[in-house]
């Protein structure tokens, strides 16, 4: 099982995000926007390879992107309900 300082910890470290820290990001912050962590497009492609790679999950339907990376608690959800 996944948890949540993994998921974040990967996050932070495959996008290079220097200046955050695990205890920065909230499970119920969203992932994409100026109320959020600020990710864009291509940080989204970079995550989910990243995911798949680091995970085996495959995530497949891109109109199931908005719902799966709303939030970390929802990108957990998701990682762990398909291992």
């Amino acid at each position: 099982m996944v948890t949540s300082e993994d998921l974040k910890a990967l996050i932070i470290k495959s996008l290079k995000l220097e200046d955050i820290g695990v205890d920065d990001i909230k499970d119920n912050m969203p992932l994409f926007g100026e109320d959020g962590l600020g990710l864009d497009s291509v940080d989204s492609i970079e995550l989910v390879l990243t995911i798949e790679r680091e995970y085996g999950v495959k995530i497949g339907k891109s109109e199931n992107y908005q719902e799966i990376f709303s939030s970390i608690s929802s990108l957990l959800n998701f990682i762990n309900a398909q291992k």
